[in-house]
């Protein structure tokens, strides 16, 4: 029997907000979603503000300079706001 492996790493590919919606793709194919009004900072935000972000280490880690907004991907995975 064949079995995936599980991603014990999982890196950011990519990431889009929408005025209600962050969207993380990453490396391994998945797309993490989770509602803006789970982090105030990102929901307070302007879509220029949400566009201007940038990925920490090897993908572990989104980051919004302007509004001093820092997310893992783990965390996202777990769920945690």
């Amino acid at each position: 029997m064949t079995t995936l492996a599980v991603e014990l790493h999982p890196q950011a590919l990519n990431v889009r907000c929408t005025k209600e919606t962050l969207f993380v793709e990453l490396l391994d194919g998945r797309t993490i979603t989770a509602p803006l009004v789970w982090f105030p900072r990102l929901a307070q935000a302007s879509q220029e503000q949400l566009n201007n972000w940038e990925l920490l280490g090897d993908g572990e880690g989104i980051h919004w300079s302007e509004i001093d907004e820092d997310l893992s991907v783990n965390g996202l995975l777990l769920g945690t706001h």
